[in-house]
């Protein structure tokens, strides 16, 4: 990594204040040409502000950005593009309707659209070699739509490349494919900022890390010289709690069982039985069926099969309704496109699913919903001063704690279905949500979530079930099993073996 010449990316005293909020307070750091970097920080801490600004989106208060020695005011997303920053956020900007070609090509500068043996490249280098052009970019896999989205910034020739979150609904094998490109690009001499809750990433993939906290930043220093124990103290300025309790069920028998749950063709042949107060992990990675099952038990799925039956009560497929009755409440692993009304306040969606119990007469009254929303904040954690700011305007983790706190809170539940809980959530919003989901199986309600992040189904899993290619591979208790035993179950799959 070259050091003699200027830096590729200079940030100087950068500041943003919205309202009583100072977003970033004095942010100075270095990117140098070749180099991996990454940014870390709590969900709020400045990080997201940031790249908002070096993307051109946000306009700084005061300080300046340097790239390759000269300064720059991007004051537009195209103008960061000709300054030659390209920005992969960590929501999906494509447009489904749309052919893989025509997302690629969109929002390219004039004369600056890439000719068709680049972008094949490109997308080989990716792993994308079956995907075509004429390809809908809707009827792909998530993590092929993800890939995709990282391939139209590839194809800017950008010397800063900005990663926000790229990973999150990516496979081993994808992220593998990520990494490759990612390693690649430094070595041409290509500046990479990358922006993960993932430490493993980070440890593995980076060169230097800079942390931010409450809107400063804490430092910078060499990968190689930190841990995830470091990390997570600077982060936060100390180390969180980790739970290791082993609990038993907080009643006795079955309160949910699944028999024979299929959704063809990706999905065959789940059984599984909750008890009270019970909380299972499905483990498994992208497109391993997890998610299918969830969407199944929330009633999103119109063609899924099989018996379930809650409370005894047997529960009818393929009517949301009919599930939410049932006291099955559903959490998306989308936020954006299902779970939130972003240009809405954080009150109004908080109290979007309870319309009902803050009305009169089909009218919202006022003090109800005063209180409502104050009880949900405390779960949250965010200020009450906030409730009126839209949701969009939130970090990426604010808006997973409002979207999990909101069925949390629900009179009436007997089964929380989370699909990916926590994603894009730091290691302290994670704990805080961890800890809303061990109260309300203290309360009684059976848990079924799942997750990509083996540290988290191993955290907060009383039993823990591992998938592969749409069946279950094995089912394990908490205290009886290795990460080795659930990383081997989820990539490889094996025979169904309980412990």
């Amino acid at each position: 990594m070259t050091t003699n010449t200027p830096p590729r990316l200079d940030v100087r005293d950068i500041s943003k204040r919205y309202g009583a909020v100072q977003a970033l307070a004095g942010v100075s750091f270095r990117v140098q040409p070749g180099e991996i970097h990454a940014l870390l920080g709590h969900n709020g801490a400045g990080k997201s502000t940031l790249v908002k600004v070096l993307a051109g989106l946000v306009q700084p208060d005061g300080g300046e950005v340097l790239i390759d020695g000269a300064a720059v005011e991007p004051r537009s997303p195209r103008q960061a593009q000709a300054n030659g920053v390209a920005l992969v956020d960590q929501e999906l900007s494509l447009v489904p309707t749309l052919s893989v070609r025509e997302n690629l090509t969109l929002g390219a500068a004039r004369g600056h659209v890439p000719d068709p043996q680049a972008l094949r490249e490109i997308l080989d280098s990716l792993g994308l070699s079956r995907v075509q052009f004429s390809d809908s970019v809707g009827a792909l896999p998530l993590g092929e739509q993800q890939l995709i989205e990282i391939a139209r910034a590839l194809s800017r020739d950008a010397r800063i490349l900005i990663l926000d979150e790229p990973t999150a609904t990516l496979s081993d094998h994808e992220i593998e494919m990520v990494f490759r490109a990612v390693r690649r690009m430094a070595a041409d001499g290509r500046s990479i900022i990358y922006v993960s809750h993932r430490l493993g990433e980070i440890l593995d993939l980076c060169d230097r890390a800079t942390v931010f906290r409450d809107g400063t930043c804490v430092g910078t220093e060499d990968v190689r010289g930190l841990t995830r124990q470091s990390i997570v103290e600077m982060m936060l300025g100390h180390l969180p709690e980790v739970s290791t309790e082993v609990r038993p069920p907080s009643g006795e028998g079955t309160l949910v069982e699944i028999r024979d749950l299929a959704v063809a063709p990706r999905l065959v042949g789940f059984d599984l039985a909750i008890a009270p107060g019970q909380i299972v992990g499905l483990a498994g990675q992208v497109g391993c069926g997890a998610s299918d099952v969830l969407r199944a038990l929330g009633g999103l799925v119109p063609h899924a099969e099989g018996e379930v039956a809650v409370d005894g009560k047997r529960l009818k497929l393929g009517e949301p309704l009919r599930s939410a009755r049932a006291g099955v409440l559903y959490t998306t692993s989308d936020r954006k496109i299902d779970g939130l009304f972003l240009s809405h306040s954080i009150a109004r969606n908080l109290v979007s699913t309870r319309l009902p119990r803050v009305s009169i007469t089909g009218f919202v009254d006022s003090l109800r919903e005063r209180r409502a929303v104050k009880r949900l904040l405390e779960l949250t954690g965010i200020a009450p001063g906030r409730r009126r700011t839209p949701v969009g305007a939130l970090s990426g983790g604010n808006q997973q704690k409002v979207l999990v706190a909101r069925s949390l809170d629900k009179d009436g539940c007997r089964l929380l279905v989370l699909d990916e809980p926590t994603r894009g959530v730091d290691v302290g919003g994670r704990a805080e949500i961890h800890d809303l989901v061990r109260d309300a199986s203290r309360n009684g309600s059976a848990v079924l979530f799942s997750s990509t992040e083996l540290d988290e189904v191993l955290e907060l899993s009383d039993t823990v079930v591992t998938m592969f290619g749409g069946r279950v591979v094995s089912v394990y208790t908490r205290g009886a099993v290795t990460p080795a035993q659930v990383l081997t179950d989820m990539t490889h799959g094996k025979q169904v073996q309980a412990a």
